[in-house]
C-alpha cells in the first residue's frame, strides 16, 4: 500500500510568491492602509463608545433607579425588560449595521491593498 504526501497548500501567504516583510511594512505606512484603518476605526470607535455607555445606562439604573426600572408599561412588563431586551436589539442591529459597512466600506478597500501586495494588480 503506498502512502501519498500531501500536496502543498499554494493558497498559503507563505509560499514561494509571498510578500516580504518589507513589503508589508510599507503597506501598513502607505496612505491606502491609513485611509482604511480610518475608515475603520471612524465607525467602530464611535459606535463602541455608544453602545457601552447606553450598557451601563442600563446597570446604573437598574441599580439605583429601582422603583423606576419597575415601572409597568403594559401588563406585567416594566421598564427594565424593555430596556434590557432594548440591549439585545442593539446589540443584533450594530452587528448587522457593521456587517454592511464592512462590506461596502472596508472590505473593497482591504481587497485591493491585498492584491497590489500579492501582484495581482
Amino acid at each position: 500500500m503506498a502512502t501519498e504526501t500531501p500536496e502543498p497548500h499554494t493558497g498559503s501567504p507563505r509560499g514561494a510568491d509571498a510578500p516580504s516583510t518589507e513589503q508589508f511594512v510599507e503597506v501598513q505606512e502607505s496612505a491606502e492602509f491609513a485611509e482604511l484603518r480610518r475608515t475603520h476605526r471612524s465607525f467602530a470607535f464611535p459606535l463602541t463608545v455608544a453602545f457601552v455607555l447606553w450598557y451601563l445606562l442600563y446597570v446604573l439604573l437598574s441599580n439605583y433607579a429601582g422603583d423606576f426600572m419597575g415601572t409597568k408599561v403594559v401588563g406585567n412588563i416594566n421598564v427594565a425588560l424593555v430596556l434590557g431586551l432594548g440591549q439585545f436589539l442593539t446589540t443584533f442591529l450594530i452587528a448587522w449595521w457593521y456587517s454592511r459597512h464592512a462590506a461596502t466600506k472596508l472590505d473593497p478597500k482591504a481587497q485591493a491593498i491585498k492584491s497590489r501586495l500579492e501582484g495581482q494588480e
